[in-house]
């Protein structure tokens, strides 16, 4: 089966990537979405953002990838990518750095990280964890954090004036809002500003807080404001937000329930595929983009054919096609 991804770390990967061309096409890529990662704790911005542009440029043109701007430039053959921004900072403190990413061909931006910046506030800055740095330790016993921080409470830690101005002019732009990483207030702010605008609002990579209590995970509120804007939920694969533990089995069962909670929250529209490879340890059921059709088999056998085409390719595909 063809797939989107729509969330991986490789552009700012050192090792073996999940998601190299060998291991695409084992899986069945039909389009990977690839992040220019902009780290906040090391004062990276706008210079850094436009460097990640340029990689992305040579990856593709080495390995033959086909660049995409939108959902009518996929076709049915080859290998497409799509250069997205993950965290603010990457604008340089101005909103004229949307319209420039856009010309270096950013069609999708998250808003924060894991630390506030200009545009907002995360999903937890008051109990900082190691479980939150990229590429973190891979224990079995993976529980994170309890459940807690201003970050994902309350009024007043969403966008900032100058995140809402920031929002307002990416979707005027078409580009899309991303609220994976952010604050649940961060979230609704974005949702009322992308319906006003007519555009989906979009997690790249994200799960269920009813399924395993962790602020990284959205809430139902914020799943329905998603499927409501017409946007989609990208499952990830991170072992340590979606159970307790890393096992093969238990992450197979985990990943399963969060498909399954969304589904039942945002509707079938709703749910789409956003792994974080190379961005989080390696999943014990899926560690790589080779080994996705096993995904796509527990997928079909649990919630059938119909759904699974959804949630692998054609939620995903049809918020890319708003660009």
């Amino acid at each position: 089966m063809k797939y989107i991804d729509l969330h991986c770390d490789a552009l700012t990967f050192e090792g073996v990537s999940a998601v190299s061309e060998e291991e695409l096409k084992a899986g069945g890529c039909l389009l990977q979405c690839f992040a220019a990662f902009v780290d906040g704790r090391r004062g990276e911005g706008l210079p850094r953002a436009l460097a990640l542009c340029e990689n992305f440029c040579a990856l593709c043109g080495k390995w033959g990838y086909h660049v995409c701007g939108k959902g009518s430039e996929i076709s049915s053959e080859g290998i497409h990518a799509m250069l997205t921004l993950e965290g603010g900072e990457g604008l340089g403190g101005s909103a004229e750095g949307v319209d420039l990413l856009y010309e270096k061909g950013v069609r999708m931006c998250a808003i924060t990280w894991n630390l506030p910046n200009a545009l907002g506030f995360p999903h937890d800055f008051s109990s900082p964890s190691p479980l939150l740095e990229k590429q973190g330790a891979g224990s079995q016993n993976v529980s994170p954090s309890p459940l807690a921080g201003r970050g994902t409470q309350g009024e007043g830690f969403g966008l900032t004036p100058f995140g809402k101005e920031c929002v307002e002019r990416m979707c005027a732009k078409r580009m899309l809002v991303d609220v994976s990483h952010g604050s649940d207030a961060l979230l609704m702010d974005c949702a009322k500003i992308c319906r006003a605008h007519g555009m989906p609002l979009v997690a790249s990579h994200a799960g269920a807080r009813e399924v395993f209590p962790f602020t990284r995970n959205l809430p139902d509120e914020g799943i329905r404001a998603i499927a409501e804007s017409g946007g989609v939920v990208g499952v990830y694969l991170v072992p340590h937000f979606l159970a307790a533990r890393g096992e093969k089995e238990t992450q197979r069962e985990a990943l399963l329930a969060h498909i399954r909670h969304i589904r039942k929250v945002g509707g079938e529209e709703a749910v789409a595929f956003g792994s974080d490879f190379d961005g989080a340890p390696p999943n014990a059921f899926l560690p790589s983009a080779a080994f996705l059709p096993r995904l796509w088999e527990e997928v079909t056998r649990m919630f059938g054919s119909s759904f699974c085409e959804k949630f692998a390719l054609r939620n995903a595909l049809r918020v890319l096609s708003a660009l």
